[in-house]
């Protein structure tokens, strides 16, 4: 063989070589992003809104509407939706003490408002504001179990219940005075399911939304 032809032939074998590690490493590149975009991706956890920090009494902040400040009559904005304040319970039980606004929209729906201030979430924590947003579930007859219960295939556990005195005013369909019987439920996933009933009538129960601090404004107050 002649010292040209090896020279030929050995630009070719080295050739041949640079072709096969480049498709090599390709194929390896192709196989490693195909793996990559098989792997599931993790999706942080929703966090639940931060509640209202209390500084004093009547004041829950600068920024937002404090919700205890609310009176029968108020014109409101919750959650973008406008609505008015039709009625209001003064609830006390076991020293605790909390108010439920009855709201209306323009269709005439209802819905409740919980405000309670809460002992801090921790030893040393400050007492926060809890505002919730009702809204009513059928029961079908059903009563509130000491133990578990299952609601729209969701188990909910016993959170607290007692019967507390209430003053009314406005239109709640409330006597202006009673006792208000009630059982809270919690499901794992944090969902709140609460009954109520006014001694003497049927229960009624409602889920709960947590509203984060700025929720609600006021559109108009009440004329004195």
């Amino acid at each position: 063989m002649s010292m040209t032809s090896m020279v030929v032939l050995g630009l070719s074998i080295a050739t041949v070589l640079l072709l096969l590690g480049a498709f090599l490493a390709t194929l390896r590149q192709d196989r490693k992003d195909r793996t990559a975009a098989d792997m599931p991706v993790e999706v942080a956890p929703v966090e639940p809104p931060l509640p209202a920090p209390v500084a004093a009494a009547r004041q829950a902040g600068t920024d937002y509407t404090d919700p205890r400040t609310l009176r029968v009559g108020d014109k409101i904005d919750v959650l973008g939706s406008p609505v008015r304040v039709i009625g209001a319970l003064y609830v006390s039980w076991q020293g605790q003490q909390w108010m439920e606004y009855r709201l209306r929209d323009s269709a005439r729906r209802t819905q409740w408002l919980t405000v309670e201030i809460r002992k801090g979430r921790a030893p040393g924590q400050p007492p926060h504001l809890e505002v919730l947003l009702w809204t009513d579930v059928p029961t079908q007859g059903m009563v509130p179990a000491r133990s578990s219960l299952i609601m729209d295939d969701v188990e909910f556990h016993p959170l607290e219940r007692g019967t507390g005195a209430f003053r009314s005013e406005g239109s709640t369909g409330m006597p202006d005075r009673g006792l208000l019987d009630f059982a809270d439920y919690r499901a794992t996933d944090g969902r709140l399911l609460s009954f109520a009933r006014v001694q003497g009538q049927p229960w009624t129960a409602a889920y709960a939304q947590p509203l984060p601090p700025g929720s609600i404004g006021i559109i108009s107050r009440a004329s004195s």
